[in-house]
């Protein structure tokens, strides 16, 4: 017996497995492209949120580090963890974002995930979110230490020379080890309360960026899903920008809890928040934005062209392999 989700329904087990694959590849294709065009701007961008009072904007923070650190252990430090973090997180985000807009489609009796509305794609965003947020939460940690160690070394050199040394030397592997030993495997969950608060909020924006952009965008008559090169690059520029605006301050929050430097660990996302506006202004919640947003519109434009045209060519694959 048939039921309303015919085209859900009468999938072969196989081609929804196919599907899945395909959306877990795409992440991973799209997370790599985001990570190799947008690094530089991130490291500065996590410089400016630790420790904003070490930089006038975000032009010096990117020209000192430059000086005095170089390409590869300065302005690309912490690639591998974020490129870690990045694959892991994309790849279960689109995996997860597949799998919602069919749940979604379900709920509100919609055949085709093409019938979905902005709002509908959104939330499926979100719900991906939580998902993607448990692998991204240990990544990101160590890729935050990791570009802020400098910084880090400069505050302890004067109680601790030598500690102050083997931070400034330790890589991400040996970094992961130390988190390891010393607060065990909840350690590298460290914020990942701030990470739930940034990433459901912001991946409904960044969907609902996203489609509402292609919709913007696709010529009468034509479909959404056949834009070319540079309007899926503006429409996953304009879905970052989205993100980025509406969470920034709760990744100031998460960044801070990650690296340390909060002052109290079993403090709640709110006390935080108070604190910083206390110590600092309201002013310091946004403080990285800039390089954010320069970094965000080529690096989610590179990510979803990455994203899409996987995904295109894979389904075609599968399509002339005949998996139904």
């Amino acid at each position: 017996m048939h039921n309303k989700n015919d085209e859900f329904a009468n999938k072969s087990s196989k081609r929804q497995a196919v599907d899945a694959c395909i959306d877990f590849l795409g992440g991973v294709a799209g997370g790599t492209a985001s990570v190799y065009i947008g690094q530089p701007l991130d490291t500065v961008k996590v410089k400016m949120q630790t420790f904003p009072a070490l930089y006038n904007n975000a032009f010096n923070c990117f020209l000192t580090t430059f000086k005095k650190e170089g390409i590869y252990r300065g302005l690309y430090a912490g690639t591998l963890p974020s490129l870690a973090a990045q694959v892991a997180e994309n790849s279960v985000l689109f995996l997860g974002y597949g799998l919602c807009q069919k749940m979604v489609a379900n709920m509100v009796d919609k055949k085709k995930i093409s019938d979905l509305n902005v709002i509908e794609n959104a939330t499926s965003g979100s719900l991906a979110a939580f998902f993607s947020s448990l692998v991204l939460c240990p990544t990101e940690l160590i890729k935050c230490k990791l570009q802020a160690m400098r910084e880090m070394c400069s505050t302890i050199k004067h109680e601790s020379p030598e500690l102050a040394l083997q931070h400034k030397n330790i890589g991400p592997w040996m970094l992961t080890k130390q988190v390891l030993r010393e607060e065990g495997v909840k350690g590298l969950f460290k914020g990942l309360v701030p990470t739930f608060i940034r990433e459901m909020p912001g991946y409904f924006f960044f969907f609902g960026g996203y489609e509402t952009c292609k919709i913007l965008l696709t010529p009468e008559g034509q479909s959404k899903d056949d834009l070319g090169l540079w309007k899926t690059i503006v429409c996953g520029g304009v879905g970052g920008i989205c993100l980025w605006t509406a969470i920034f301050p709760s990744d100031v929050i998460k960044s801070r809890v990650q690296i340390g430097l909060s002052t109290d660990n079993s403090q709640s996302f709110v006390s935080a928040v108070k604190e910083i506006i206390r110590k600092e202004g309201g002013r310091s919640l946004y403080r990285g934005l800039g390089p954010t947003l320069l970094r965000t519109f080529p690096a989610t434009g590179g990510l979803f062209v990455a994203y899409e045209n996987t995904k295109k060519y894979l389904s075609q694959a599968a399509d002339w392999g005949g998996i139904d």
